[in-house]
């Protein structure tokens, strides 16, 4: 069994019942909810992998949904499955940022392809967050002054520039370097503009 999941919300019994028969069947987790509500009060993003979502339902609709997650600055992959007459709805879902929509009735193995790509779409980000992660530790485990070196560093300037710009000496930034380079596991110059590129921080 795959340690993926996918989350089902849809308000029709059977329907749950049948999704959670196909996707198990190719080896992931699934788990379904009923309506918005009860997703919302069950809702783990580290725990899923992809959600599909009904457009209509009582109460929270699939769009309403979706837009609450997206506050809550979500980045599961949503797919939509609708009807016919609710195709602008789930254009405007991808709008806000649905991974997909798929319009009823749809082939089981044409939403089981888009579930594995929401899948590994999923699995790239939160591969990307724990290295962006990592990384704003090892940033975070520097000094200020290193900090401050290291944006120099990384901002072109040369040890000799640098000292002056901070009234150190050459041989305190050739120290300071030294640490942060350490500090940040990179081995050259290079690197550490990657590494800090990753990271969004200076």
């Amino acid at each position: 069994m795959s340690t993926h999941n996918v989350y089902v919300v849809d308000d029709d019994q059977a329907v749950r019942d049948s999704l959670r028969w196909l996707i198990e069947s190719v080896g992931l987790k699934v788990k379904t909810f009923s309506n918005g509500q009860e997703l919302l009060e069950n809702f783990n993003e580290s725990e899923i992998s992809c959600l599909v979502l009904d457009v209509r339902m009582p109460g929270i609709s699939g769009l309403d949904l979706q837009q609450r997650l997206k506050k809550q600055n979500s980045k599961v992959p949503v797919i939509i499955v609708t009807g016919h007459a609710d195709v602008p709805m789930a254009i405007q879902a991808m709008k806000v940022g649905a991974f997909d929509f798929i319009e009823k009735p749809y082939s089981d193995q044409l939403l089981l392809e888009r579930i594995q790509c929401a899948i590994e779409q999923d699995d790239c980000f939160k591969k990307q967050k724990n290295i962006s992660d990592e990384i704003n530790q090892r940033i975070d485990s520097l000094t200020p002054r290193e900090k401050e070196v290291m944006a120099l560093v990384v901002g072109g300037h040369s040890n000799k520039s640098i000292a002056k710009e901070l009234g150190v000496s050459i041989k305190t930034v050739e120290v300071h370097r030294g640490n942060l380079m350490s500090k940040m596991k990179a081995k050259s110059l290079s690197e550490l503009v990657r590494i800090v590129m990753t990271s969004n921080r200076t």
